[in-house]
């Protein structure tokens, strides 16, 4: 299931990344890649809070998840340079905390989306791109 909707947002990735390139907010490329999606009959939410909880303490300013996909993906959307070491690790945390299977990392601002969409699986290790 989490494939054919990673797919699914790759091909939404690349519509929007087509239609408006580099450059932009984050924040553009979010409402652009969620309306796609909703287009294609999923349900996104966006800006999906994920509470921390530490020694019993729930903390509700946690973190922001871009998009959720039905549930099931959570896809975290870049518009950088280039993509950084922490990235990685936000959303890495993000499916740990969530109990998510699979994640994107998706970066907006290059020239060629084709290597900038990457994927990581929870629990496994394993991180690849496209």
């Amino acid at each position: 299931m989490e494939n054919e909707i990673s797919y699914a947002i790759r091909g939404a990735a690349f519509k929007v990344h087509s239609a408006l390139g580099p450059g932009l907010l984050e924040s553009v490329y979010e409402v652009s890649l969620n309306h796609e999606l909703c287009k294609m009959g999923f349900n996104v939410q966006r800006q999906v809070g994920v509470p921390v909880i530490y020694d019993g303490i729930t903390m509700e300013q946690g973190f922001r998840i871009d998009l959720l996909v039905n549930d099931r993906v959570i896809v975290e959307i870049k518009s950088v340079e280039c993509i950084a070491e922490v990235h990685h690790k936000q959303l890495v945390t993000y499916l740990k905390l969530t109990n998510k299977k699979l994640g994107l990392l998706i970066n907006f601002n290059v020239t060629s989306l084709t290597d900038s969409i990457i994927r990581k699986v929870n629990g496994t290790g394993i991180a690849f791109g496209k």
